[in-house]
């Protein structure tokens, strides 16, 4: 049997993708390249518009009791003094804690939710290429030869997406001139005078008028027991086996992350002294053009999250606006199939994605969830920009000045309107406002 849908990519935004497709009563499989669940990368923040998402998933309470649980992150000087204080959630106000949660773990709750619905997830089944589209369906290949059919085929494959090739053959990420460079360490071994003696949130030390730049510490473990720390440099692009290269050299990494350490105070002295070398890390920032489109012109290809809007780090938004495109992209193809009410996959063909069942085209819909999130996207975008000029050392931040970057006062740094909206209620809203029903309630 076809699959409903075809899930390219087994990480945050693939398995989540699943689940919510399944809340919908949509079948649907994902593939993955690697031979096994994948256990790479650190910890993820993850605010408040995500959370509300693994809620409506009901995966909020297993994220919440192994991540640590925070509401700001905070510039500072290296005298104590706050300079701005930078909301990543709040029960009262947001209904939600921020939490800091290492990324296998987060796969970890997802996995175990996926088994137990019973999605199908394929190790070693590599994407190869688009055979066929029609207006019904898509013909893939993997690369040991294996044809598959599905009503859909969807890219969660991040930012080098092989699906994303189909669409835009010739389009390569875009290295910024941007790297951050990170490590973990023991909580225990941080000592500082107040109020660095006890780091319980998120910091961003900036060193006097900024000359070194700025100092990134982050608790992590359920008990804060881990600190991440990081900092921020320009550097020309690597090649594949360059950037290879740059991260074995852990040494030269421990060095640059000890380099200045002092400008930060004894919190960044101690947080600098010993490093694990199998703790450091390193993330080149890359971006890809804004695209006209995030499917193809029969719509039966689709790609989102980073294989869409890849997001550079610094406001900490990449996999929350992932968990953005997923949640809205699952409860829009609903309304389109007909399946809003949880009633089951629909077979080799689906509808024909004409709406036929549906409460609204598909077409309509697919143009209304790009709009929609390619919006929030440019202001996440501009909001990282932001970030970065705040933590540059002042000889980088020249390179920026020609940038038409207007620096927000701390006073209106105001993140409502990214917490806040209720994407079910956004998408019932716009199902009303393009003439059809109200799918009901599935969450």
């Amino acid at each position: 049997m076809a699959d409903q849908v075809a899930i390219i990519g087994a990480g945050l935004s693939g398995l989540t993708l699943a689940l919510a497709l399944d809340q919908q009563g949509i079948r649907a499989t994902v593939y993955e390249s690697r031979p096994a669940p994948l256990n790479i990368g650190g910890a993820v923040m993850l605010s408040p518009n995500a959370l509300k998402v693994l809620d409506a998933l009901g995966l909020y309470r297993h994220v919440h009791d192994r991540g640590f649980n925070f509401d700001l992150l905070e510039m500072q000087q290296v005298s104590g003094e706050v300079i701005e204080t930078y909301e990543f959630g709040g029960l009262e106000k947001y209904g939600y804690q921020a939490s800091r949660i290492y990324r296998h773990e987060l796969i970890e709750i997802l996995l175990s939710e996926i088994q137990s619905r019973g999605i199908p997830v394929k190790y070693g089944r590599k994407y190869s290429r688009v055979v066929e589209e029609t207006a019904a369906q898509v013909v893939w290949e993997s690369t040991d030869g294996t044809v598959s059919r599905a009503s859909w085929l969807v890219g969660a494959d991040g930012i080098h997406s092989s699906v994303r090739k189909y669409l835009y053959p010739a389009l390569t990420p875009k290295f910024t001139g941007m790297v951050g460079i990170s490590a973990a360490v023991p909580a225990s071994q941080v000592t500082g005078a107040k109020p660095f003696a006890k780091i319980t949130h998120p910091l961003t030390i900036v060193s006097k008028n900024k000359e070194k730049g700025a100092f990134v510490m982050a608790p992590q473990k359920v008990d804060g027991s881990e600190l991440f720390i990081g900092k921020q440099r320009r550097m020309a692009e690597l090649t594949r086996d360059g950037w290879d290269r740059f991260l074995a050299d852990k040494d030269g990494l421990v060095k640059f992350l000890r380099e200045d350490a002092e400008a930060f105070g004894e919190v960044g002295v101690t947080a600098t002294q010993d490093i694990p070398h199998d703790k450091v890390n390193v993330w080149p920032f890359y971006v890809i053009p804004k695209l006209d489109a995030w499917a193809s012109e029969n719509r039966r290809v689709v790609i989102l999250g980073d294989a869409a809007h890849a997001i550079p780090p610094s406001a900490g938004q990449g996999i929350n606006q992932a968990f953005e495109d997923v949640y809205m992209f699952s409860l829009l193809l609903a309304a389109s199939t007909g399946n809003g009410g949880g009633g089951g996959g629909g077979g080799s063909g689906g509808d024909g994605g004409s709406g036929s069942g549906g409460v609204v085209g598909f077409e309509p819909a697919l143009a209304f969830w790009q709009d929609y999130r390619q919006d929030r996207i440019n202001k996440v975008l501009e909001l990282n920009k932001q970030i970065d000029l705040r933590r540059l050392p002042k000889p980088a931040q020249k390179e920026h000045e020609h940038e038409e970057v207007e620096v927000v006062a701390p006073q209106e740094f105001d993140l409502t309107w990214l917490y806040e909206p209720d994407f079910r209620a956004e998408v019932e809203t716009w199902i009303k406002s393009a003439g059809g029903s109200d799918p009901g309630p599935n969450t």
